[in-house]
């Protein structure tokens, strides 16, 4: 038998079990799609431009391009790519079936969390009425006002303030309370700062929902736990919005808006393909949103105990690679919100080995193979293990080793 031909009838039966194909497998476009990819090894183009890549050794950091898409994500999103759809159809149908899967009233794909905070306070200012939406960011005669605890406000709001809206900042419940007013459009809520803030997300939920004031979340980096996929909507959350591009490991450049229906479809009118709107630059083409939903539809089913073991697995092992130094301390952390996985921190004698916090990083870094640490970790050394490959702890923990022994 040919071995081309059998190459490509395996690819094609991995190819029909592979979460969402379905939606976009009948035609000639997926057969195609099967054959160019056993044909041969495709260019490596970041290897042509002279490009560094690194161990990632940090976590789904954007400017260290996220997470690694899943291969059955890459695999569908190749299916995608050689069909014809209409956007809308394809968005909505993922929609429905994504919130299926996270227990969720509606949902949408979106370019990423900030683009899913500016669809959602668009979708709060102006509703589902054209004309507002074409006006947008001029709020004239509209509800444009955010209110948020002070000790919640981020760099990442300005996706909000995108809209055309003032953010409100206050400390206490009574200055919430008393903030909220005819103008009051939305209530932005950090998650990764509620340990901050005074109030906490059940009393956030209930002052707003006693005057009436739809609540927006933003939970970019808090999955895992795969609970909160739905946690946030079986609070009360109106909208919460998931970046895709890390724990789910779905497209860097997309990400989810959950919740209330008659909100997911009013942001929608303010997102691609319409033309005139907020979030026409923010637009999601099929490939995304099949990502998306294939993302999804894998994380579940993971076997989340067994993915945790072999993270706790990493930082043994790293860990292991450093016991003949009688300085060197480490300890496995969890953070308690936003990349709730676990981290190994790294202490040692600086004066004795000569290596600082810093020296360290920049010698991981200029090493080979590069490795990258999470952004501002200095001392002690943090190492993210969730995102690495198979066998990169081994290669850290021997560059650790060795930097520390003066080598």
């Amino acid at each position: 038998m040919n071995p081309r031909k059998t190459r490509r009838r395996t690819f094609l039966g991995a190819m029909a079990g592979v979460p969402g194909l379905p939606l976009l497998c009948a035609g000639n476009g997926a057969e195609a799609a099967a054959a160019e990819a056993a044909s041969g090894e495709a260019r490596d183009v970041i290897r042509e431009l002279k490009v560094r890549t690194f161990i990632n050794a940090a976590g789904t950091f954007t400017a260290l391009t996220g997470s690694l898409m899943r291969p059955e994500v890459v695999a569908a999103m190749r299916v995608a790519s050689r069909h014809y759809v209409k956007i809308e159809e394809l968005r909505d149908a993922v929609g429905q079936r994504i919130a299926e899967l996270v227990h969720a009233p509606s949902a949408m794909v979106t370019a990423g969390c900030a683009s899913a905070l500016s669809l959602a306070t668009a979708a709060c200012v102006a509703g589902k009425d054209p004309e507002k939406a074409r006006r947008l960011p001029d709020t004239t005669g509209m509800k444009n006002e955010v209110i948020v605890q002070r000790s919640h406000r981020v760099v990442y709001d300005h996706a909000i303030r995108n809209a055309g809206v003032k953010m409100v900042e206050v400390t206490t419940r009574a200055q919430m309370e008393a903030a909220i007013s005819d103008k009051t459009a939305m209530m932005f809520f950090l998650n990764s700062s509620d340990p901050r803030g005074q109030i906490h997300h059940e009393e956030f939920i209930e002052i707003a929902r006693s005057r009436n004031i739809p609540t927006l979340i933003d939970a970019a980096a808090d999955i895992p736990p795969v609970e909160n996929l739905w946690r946030f909507t079986k609070l009360g959350f109106d909208l919460v919005a998931f970046s895709g591009g890390k724990g789910l490991r779905g497209p860097q450049s997309a990400g989810l808006l959950l919740g209330r229906k008659d909100l997911i479809d009013a942001a929608k009118v303010h997102h691609g393909p319409f033309g005139d709107t907020l979030c026409r630059t923010n637009k999601v083409n099929k490939e995304e949103i099949i990502g998306m939903l294939v993302a999804v539809e894998s994380y579940l089913k993971e076997d989340h105990a067994a993915v945790w073991k072999e993270w706790e697995g990493r930082c043994h092992r790293i860990a292991g690679a450093l016991k003949e130094f009688a300085d060197v301390k480490t300890e496995i952390r969890v953070p308690p919100i936003a990349n709730a996985v676990p981290h190994l921190h790294i202490r040692w004698d600086t004066q004795a080995r000569r290596v600082s916090g810093p020296e360290m990083v920049k010698k991981l870094r200029e090493g080979e193979p590069s490795i990258e640490v999470p952004p501002g970790a200095r001392y002690p050394l943090t190492i993210g293990v969730w995102m690495m490959q198979p066998g990169d702890d081994a290669i850290v923990g021997r560059r650790i080793r060795e930097i520390l022994a003066g080598a």
